[in-house]
């Protein structure tokens, strides 16, 4: 029987990748990726149970979809994205182009009160719930973000180990390289618009350049930029509450009453998301609105008790208060916590920490500075998306729409999960071919 080994080393590709032949793999990494997206299947049935939803069956698709991808990628040595990442980089920030641009015309149409403008819409383009987000190729919807992701990690990694990392004065061509590199995606994610997975890419670029060696005072000027876009963040949002409360305006029907009047990019809707995190009793005092979604997964997580109320008879998804259109995929762990209680949500957040864990773990026995980069950026992707999504749906963080890997509902996000983790098993497999 041919081997999918052997199948690979027929492939054009043999001139740049090198298939391992030695039977060395970690098992750790894929062991606790079966097991979170099986758990993830049964909670995603769960949310649905009540409504006959069969979206559970298609995350079965991808996930075996996902890991035949795992499989390919973990095979290929990864000095192959090394040699390439401009390439995936440019394909990744092409395919975000159109997205952007049917934002804007929307955007434009709609300052402009232009009907036609507001009613175009570009091939494959798919805008939803107020968001150009999606390319649509019929059965299958790709999010781009998500793609972009890696990309930006491999062209990331890649300048940063070509490039000698010295003092904050003599890295400074590098960090307009790596500055520049993470723009591009980040800008045209934010005009979809999708500030959740915008708020991704900042602590990946600070994690590369930290393990880089960088200059210290390079953090503690962040440091200060944080703290000041902070506050500006916060009075923005201060002056959002006054003025609505002025015009008597409600903070549940406006339709960008304030946007308009502000020069932080920001959207009406983000300024309620932070209020409703911030000061839920301001902007939706009835709970009945912006907060509503919160204040529902916050039953359902603390009425879980100890180990649950079992699979498929949890209240809040069951009886539709946590919307269908949420409860699979941004607010899963939610219903998780309802029916598998304080045990199970804890078994699952322990798999979780192996996982990250032992992405930091292959960095560090990494033999090349790509692959530590390589395996420090899937880590950290993966710990920001756990830390905002669990944060969500307890209340510690605003609601941002980051789902939950291997859990959460969705074919781009589970295909690109599944691509990351695959770039950690190929330092692992292939770490000593650079000694």
């Amino acid at each position: 029987m041919t081997t999918l080994t052997e199948i690979l080393k027929r492939l054009p590709l043999r001139r740049f990748v090198r298939i391992s032949d030695e039977h060395r793999s970690d098992w750790v990494s894929p062991v606790c990726l079966l097991l979170l997206g099986m758990i993830g299947v049964f909670f995603i049935y769960s949310a649905q149970s009540y409504s006959g939803g069969s979206s559970w069956k298609m995350q079965i698709v991808w996930l075996v979809a996902g890991l035949g991808v795992y499989g390919v990628i973990s095979l290929i040595n990864y000095k192959f994205f090394l040699e390439n990442a401009h390439l995936f980089y440019l394909l990744c920030v092409v395919l975000l182009v159109p997205l952007a641009i049917q934002a804007l015309l929307i955007e434009l149409g709609s300052q402009l009160d232009i009907r036609a403008l507001k009613g175009f819409r570009l091939p494959f383009v798919k805008t939803q719930f107020g968001s150009t987000r999606w390319l649509d190729f019929g059965p299958f919807l790709l999010q781009p973000s998500e793609t972009a992701k890696i990309g930006t990690l491999l062209m990331a990694a890649s300048v940063l180990a070509r490039s000698e990392i010295g003092t904050l004065k003599e890295s400074i061509k590098v960090l307009l390289k790596v500055g520049f590199t993470f723009f591009i995606p980040v800008l045209l994610i934010f005009l979809e618009p999708d500030l959740g997975s915008s708020l991704v890419f900042p602590p990946m670029a600070f994690a590369l350049l930290y393990v880089s060696n960088l200059s210290k005072k390079f953090f503690l000027t962040v440091f200060g930029v944080f703290l000041l876009a902070t506050l500006v963040i916060s009075v923005d949002v201060f002056r959002y509450k006054q003025f609505m409360e002025s015009q008597e305006l409600s903070f549940m029907d406006d339709k960008g009453a304030y946007e308009d009047h502000s020069i932080i990019p920001l959207r009406d809707y983000q300024r309620n998301r932070i209020l409703a995190f911030a000061a839920p009793q301001v902007v939706d005092p009835k709970g009945n609105g912006v907060a509503w979604n919160l204040n529902q997964s916050l039953i359902g997580v603390s009425s879980g008790g100890l180990s649950g109320k079992g699979l498929g008879e949890g209240t809040q998804a069951k009886l539709g208060y946590l919307p269908p259109t949420v409860a699979p995929n941004d607010f899963i762990f939610s219903v998780l916590a309802e029916e598998s209680g304080f045990l199970g949500s804890m078994v699952v957040i322990i798999l979780f920490a192996i996982l990250v864990c032992n992405g930091i773990r292959i960095a560090g026995i990494a033999r090349d500075r790509f692959g530590m980069l390589l395996a420090v950026g899937v880590s950290i992707i993966f710990m920001v998306h756990i830390f905002v999504n669990i944060g969500m749906t307890i209340g510690l963080m605003p609601i941002t729409g980051l789902p939950l890997p291997f859990l959460s509902y969705g074919g781009s996000f589970v295909l690109s999960c599944c691509v990351l983790q695959g770039f950690v098993q190929s330092v692992y497999r292939f770490r000593k071919d650079f000694s």
